[in-house]
C-alpha cells in the first residue's frame, strides 16, 4: 500500500522518530534531546529524516506516543494517537515473540509491562520519583565526574558493588557521597549506584508483579550495562536488550498507524503533513476555562493563526469545538 509509516515518541528528556517499511523492517530511526521544547524536536528530527530518506519515500501512515503524544499528533497529522503502553507493547512482540515482560526505563518515568499470550495484561508507570529512572543515573554521573556513556562499563568492573540507598534520590546521593569519603573505589560505587536503581524499579513500579520470561529491557537507560547486569541479577534470568531500545516507542506508533490505515480501507488518505511539517509555523498557549468548578487548563495548538486542536478538557467543551 504505501512504502513507510511514520512513528514518533515525544518524552520529557527525549524525542524519538522511526520510519518503519512495509514487513516491519527499521528503515530509519531519529534519538534527540526534547531540551524543553518539544514542537522543535520534532520539527527538527523531521526535517532530518527529510534530508536522509529517498526521494522516492512515501510515508502512508504516522502515530504518535509518549507524554507529548497530542501535541505530536497534531503536528505531524498523525493517524493513530497511542499510549506509551501499547506502543511499546506491539514493538517489543515483534522484536521477541513470545516476551511475558517488558521493564522499560526511560529519563523521567518508568514502566513495567506484564504479556501473556501477546495480550497486555497488567502494567505500572512511576512518574514521581526520579530513584528509577534515567534522570537518577545522569545527576549521579556529572557528581562523579563520569560520563554517562561510560558509566555502564565501569560499573561492569566492579568485583564488590557497594550497598547504597536507593529508596530515594535524595538519600541515594547522601549515601553515594559518604561512601566516596569513606574511600570506596568509584567501579564499586557506580556498580552500587545501579544496583540501587534497579531495587527501587523492583520495589515499586513492578511491586507485585510476577516476572517471567522472556524479559525485554526497552527504554533509553537499556544502553547502560551495568544496569542491565544489575537486573539480571536480580531477577535471576536473561533480559533481552533489543537493538532498536532507545526507539521501541516510536517504532511501535508507526506500526499502530500502517494497521489503523490498513484497518481503515483502500483509499483511506493519511493525515500525515509531510516532511513539510518541520517548517510550519506551530505555537502552542494554554489557558484555564472558567466553566465549571473543574476550571480545566486547556492547551491549544496553532498554525499560523487558525487553531488545530485542543486538549486537557474533562467535559469536551473546548475539544469538540476544533474536532
Amino acid at each position: 500500500m504505501f512504502e513507510a509509516s511514520l512513528g514518533v515518541d515525544v518524552g520529557s528528556v527525549t524525542t524519538k522518530l522511526a520510519l518503519v517499511g512495509r514487513g516491519d523492517e527499521v528503515l530509519d530511526t531519529l534519538y534527540l534531546r526534547t531540551e524543553g521544547h518539544p514542537i522543535k524536536a520534532v520539527q527538527n528530527g523531521l526535517r532530518q529524516l527529510a534530508r536522509r530518506a529517498p526521494a522516492s519515500l512515501a510515508v502512508g501512515a504516522a502515530g504518535a506516543t509518549g507524554s507529548g503524544r497530542q501535541l505530536a499528533g497534531v503536528l505531524i497529522g498523525a493517524d493513530a494517537v497511542k499510549n506509551e503502553i501499547t506502543a511499546h507493547a506491539v514493538a517489543a512482540l515483534k522484536i521477541a515473540p513470545g516476551a511475558r515482560t517488558i521493564i522499560e526505563i526511560g529519563g523521567q518515568d518508568s514502566k513495567i509491562i506484564i504479556i501473556r499470550g501477546d495480550v497486555v495484561v497488567d502494567f505500572a508507570m512511576n512518574t514521581v520519583c526520579a530513584a528509577g529512572t534515567g534522570s537518577f543515573l545522569d545527576h549521579q554521573a556529572e557528581r562523579l565526574g563520569i560520563p554517562i556513556e561510560e558509566f555502564g562499563t565501569i560499573a561492569l568492573r566492579s568485583r564488590r558493588p557497594v550497598r547504597i540507598a536507593g529508596r530515594c534520590g535524595v538519600f541515594a546521593e547522601s549515601d553515594m557521597i559518604h561512601k566516596q569519603q569513606a574511600g570506596y573505589a568509584t567501579e564499586d560505587i557506580v556498580a552500587g549506584l545501579c544496583e540501587a536503581l534497579v531495587r527501587n524499579y523492583l520495589n515499586n513500579v513492578a511491586r507485585g508483579k510476577q516476572i517471567e520470561g522472556p524479559v525485554v529491557f526497552q527504554g533509553g537507560v537499556a544502553a547502560n550495562a551495568g544496569i542491565r547486569a544489575a537486573l539480571e541479577k536480580a531477577l535471576q534470568q536473561p533480559v533481552m536488550v533489543p537493538e532498536y531500545f532507545g526507539v521501541s516507542g516510536a517504532i511501535g506508533a508507526a506500526m499502530l498507524a500502517r494497521e489503523t490505515m490498513e484497518a481503515a480501507g483502500a483509499g483511506t488518505r493519511t493525515r500525515f503533513r509531510g516532511f513539510e511539517a518541520g517548517d510550519m509555523d506551530f505555537t502552542t498557549s494554554a489557558f484555564e476555562c472558567q466553566g465549571c468548578p473543574n476550571m480545566c487548563e486547556v492547551v491549544e495548538a496553532r498554525l499560523g493563526r487558525k487553531v488545530l486542536a485542543r486538549w486537557g478538557d474533562r467535559c469536551g467543551k473546548w475539544s469538540q469545538e476544533v474536532a
